[in-house]
């Protein structure tokens, strides 16, 4: 069985961004529960930001879990990529998502590659650059290990990256990091939205490798306020036997506590 989990940020230099809730963690938790989301999910500037003792209490008091944690702000406040050219470059980057790692494995949940993915081009062909990204997930999953959590890859849209943009794609990285690999695929829809051919097809093709997905609508707005068939998507997540967390990362329209309710009662009509 699916559960719900709603974004919070706390990158006040990233406001205005796709994550819903935007006052800190006690306020988001708060809001969370009050409508009756499972779990919240954390974009933070690094593990020294967030207290893990409070994030315990807070998950403790208001009954949630932690869905995943975030490692953009490595490429967003320190620029670091696991492709970069410079391998000193690639070792502070790796460092940066062992320490989120840490941070989201105290809880369970485990963490997302996203723009920390970088990019080939000038000197770095594609296909050197995939090598370097392999690697790096290779390292950082058998890193998670020890928490008993995956490490979690997500595929971006062709303006942010030109590495693995569809989940064929990103199943066709994690087949080349053998069989004892611990990277999961996160699905996110607004992602596929722009580069599937079929959105539900999509779904299909990361049957097995899929760890995570991110609900959200073809404008980046909650679920409901765009244009995407989620009765066609709802019933192939159920078909693929997906059972993970369907997280909210949207942009936080038309406020952070609308959209938060538009979210959950658009999860609880597909997967309530």
């Amino acid at each position: 069985m699916t559960k719900s989990s709603v974004t919070i940020s706390l990158v006040e230099a990233a406001r205005g961004g796709p994550f819903i809730l935007w006052e800190g963690l006690e306020a988001g938790c708060k809001t969370a529960k009050d409508l009756g989301f499972d779990a919240v999910e954390v974009f933070s500037l690094g593990p020294e930001q967030v207290d893990s003792d409070e994030l315990e209490k807070l998950l403790g008091d208001y009954e949630l879990s932690l869905a995943a944690v975030g490692t953009g702000a490595g490429m967003v406040k320190h620029g670091l990529s696991l492709t970069s050219t410079c391998s000193e470059e690639r070792a502070k980057a790796k460092e940066f998502i062992k320490q989120i790692i840490e941070m989201g494995g105290r809880f369970g949940a485990g963490a997302i590659l996203g723009s920390m993915q970088g990019r080939w081009g000038g000197e770095l062909s594609k296909e050197d650059a995939l090598k370097l990204l392999a690697e790096g997930c290779a390292e950082l999953g058998e890193y998670a290990k020890q928490f008993n959590v995956p490490f979690i890859y997500e595929h971006l849209n062709r303006y942010e990256t030109n590495l693995c943009n569809t989940v064929a794609e990103s199943a066709a990285l994690l087949n080349t990091l053998g069989d004892d690999h611990n990277v999961v695929i996160l699905a996110d829809l607004f992602h596929m939205n722009i580069e599937e051919v079929d959105v539900a097809s999509g779904l299909r093709d990361g049957q097995g490798l899929i760890g995570h997905i991110h609900f959200v609508d073809s404008n980046r707005k909650p679920v409901g306020l765009g244009h995407m068939d989620f009765d066609a998507i709802s019933a192939t997540i159920k078909e693929i036997g997906y059972d993970g967390y369907i997280s909210a990362e949207a942009l936080p329209y038309p406020g952070e506590y609308e959209a938060a309710k538009q979210t959950i009662e658009s999860y609880n009509k597909y997967f309530g």
